[in-house]
């Protein structure tokens, strides 16, 4: 049985298959099919590196926790699909291609825990529709991610797999719900994932994960077999590395679905196809509103805003035309337009009803038992205590849904606009533990309309930004055309440094050197700075500097006189950078010793 921040990995990787030198990191779906057309690799080699991946990060390195079960039976997957490839040829672009999803996505070959301890060792007797659509393209499920616990909020923690990291820097969170998705595709476990979002879960671990990531127009994908939040709110999609992975994806798993009557579309309304939308140029002449309300004026949110305000001007530098609109009733509007605390415990309920034998029948029983985590509590009470469907409440909250889409269409209308451009959060990723603060994930929800984030940038302390573009409903396409004319000039993807390229190794190669008297190691997958000075002295300090000049302490080695010193540290974002430029030093009593990797 798995336990908490650990993987069930059912023996899968006692298996002996060696990669070949095919190297996945940052891979897209396109150079991967290509490999596999041309003999330059297998679906199983391919398989295979990404198993090495997440062994080597997400159970070691830097431990990222993304993930909660991998399938045991992906490499023979994988070995099936190279036989067909080669006596039929590939269904499409995506055969053979190894993808992940987010634990709420129901799956008959392994467990659909929706990140709840409630509901380990859970299998459903079907496949979410999005899960069969893709095993129809040919797609291999390596893996099913971790999720903030049953969807319920935003820093991917849960009951069932404990805290994921963000690959950017682990003392950070990975946005949520679908951080486990976000955190593994950074890292680069899988070609591409698949997540949900009812208040932001696929735009923001997509904004704190330097993704893309689209919330489409409801009914567009159905969500059937997926563990819901709210059936009104929820919808469910990818999040990707590039602009043409995500339409690759989409283009897989949208469709009408019987189960799911939000996906019959009516008025002679027909679905995009994404892949067949990609062209350059599509971003001059377009009109973009900027609502001022959803940028932040607060100080702790100024290094975001000026990321996404330059990025509006990368915009405006490829022809698009900015307009500035103020919307003062815009939060307002937005206000009390959420109906996830009324729909939550009846859709979860009727979830649940739909199984012969579930392991709990309710969340009334998850709480009696006390099988949830502890940082949920006070959530699961409050939607608990709501009067659900049948309250006064409820149907105001509808109302204001209706009122709020009338005011963004005609807001729309009256400037031209194609679509809205705003931060997907006004505030860096959070501090594990902390709360974050500063989303705008209610505006497509509450309308229904799609949104789609894609990155913005960096901060100077190395944590991604991600900016949203709002757009009307079936306008799904056109974002991710203009997110892709906008990533072709402006490619703000940067891989994590904490989880390097492989090659055939199973682990990240250290770097070694040596100088003054001293030798150092630094494991670029967990930041360790190790050290062993044979100098002697009375004191040692590790200290930041540019050049020659002095800079301030950043840990302290000895206090005390000693005939050696060594040691292990591990350095911050900022540190590391510093470390790979020649920007730390150690200095004793008696010596300044240097640390300069790049020059050994």
């Amino acid at each position: 049985m798995k336990t908490a921040g650990r993987f069930l990995f059912c023996g899968l990787l006692t298996a002996s298959v060696h990669a070949q030198t095919f190297e996945v990191t940052e891979s897209s779906i396109a150079q991967e099919q290509k490999a596999m057309t041309e003999g330059r690799v297998t679906s199983k080699a391919l398989v295979q590196a990404y198993l090495n991946r997440i062994e080597a990060f997400d159970r070691r390195g830097p431990r990222l926790n993304a993930l909660l079960t991998v399938n045991p039976n992906a490499l023979k997957e994988a070995e099936a699909l190279d036989r067909e490839r080669a006596s039929k040829g590939p269904r499409g672009p995506l055969h053979g291609i190894p993808v992940i999803v987010k634990d709420n996505y129901g799956t008959t070959d392994m467990p659909t825990t929706a990140g709840s301890v409630a509901l380990m060792g859970f299998v459903p007797s079907s496949d979410a529709f999005q899960v069969r659509k893709l095993r129809e393209a040919g797609a291999v499920i390596i893996a099913k991610s971790n999720l903030h616990e049953l969807a319920s909020g935003i820093t991917t923690i849960s009951s069932a797999g404990g805290q994921t990291l963000n690959p950017y820097d682990p003392s950070r969170n990975p946005g949520g719900s679908s951080g486990g998705t976000g955190a593994a595709i950074a890292a680069s476990f899988a070609a591409a994932g698949m997540g949900t979002d009812t208040c932001g879960s696929i735009r923001i671990p997509s904004s704190q994960n330097n993704l893309v990531g689209l919330r489409p127009t409801k009914g567009l994908s159905s969500i059937a077999g997926i563990v819901p939040l709210s059936i009104t709110q929820d919808v469910a999609g990818p999040l990707a590395r590039s602009v043409e992975d995500l339409a690759t994806m989409l283009d897989a798993t949208i469709g009408e679905d019987p189960a799911d009557p939000a996906t019959h579309l009516r008025n002679g309304q027909t679905r995009p196809k994404f892949s067949a939308a990609l062209h350059a140029g599509t971003l001059r002449g377009t009109r973009i509103g900027v609502p001022e309300p959803l940028f932040g004026d607060s100080t702790d949110e100024q290094d975001v805003i000026r990321l996404v305000r330059a990025a509006v001007e990368e915009m405006k530098n490829q022809g698009a035309v900015i307009v500035s609109v103020p919307l003062p009733e815009l939060n307002t509007a937005m206000a009390g337009t959420s109906v996830i605390d009324f729909e939550f415990s009846e859709d979860f309920r009727n979830y649940l009803a739909q199984s012969p034998n579930p392991p709990v029948h309710s969340l009334q029983e998850i709480l009696d038992l006390g099988l949830f985590h502890a940082s949920l509590e006070g959530g699961y009470r409050r939607r608990l205590a709501s009067k659900g469907r049948d309250s006064e409440e409820y149907q105001k909250a509808l109302a204001k849904r209706t009122a709020l889409m009338e005011i963004i269409l005609k807001a729309m209308d009256d400037q031209k606009l194609d679509a809205l451009a705003y931060p997907t959060l006004k505030r860096r990723p959070a501090r594990i533990g902390d709360p974050q603060n500063g989303s705008n994930c209610q505006l497509s929800p509450s309308t229904g309309f799609p949104a789609i984030t894609m990155p913005a940038g960096f901060t100077a302390d190395g944590l991604p930004i991600g900016i949203e573009l709002f757009g009307r409903p079936f306008d799904d396409a056109k974002l991710v055309s203009y997110a892709y004319d906008y990533e072709r000039a402006n490619n703000h993807r940067s891989a994590p440094a904490r989880t390097p390229a492989l090659g055939d190794r199973k682990n990240p190669a250290l770097i070694t050197w040596q100088g003054a008297g001293a030798r150092f190691s630094f494991d670029p997958a967990t930041s360790e700075l190790t050290y062993n000075v044979t100098a002697s002295g009375s004191s040692a300090t590790l200290h930041r500097a540019t050049k020659d000049e002095i800079g301030p302490v950043i840990f302290v080695l000895a206090n005390h006189p000693f005939e050696s010193l060594s040691g292990t540290e591990t350095l911050s974002n900022s540190d590391r950078d510093k470390l790979l430029t020649g920007g730390l030093y150690i200095q004793t009593d008696k010596v300044r010793i240097p640390l300069a990797p790049n020059a050994h």
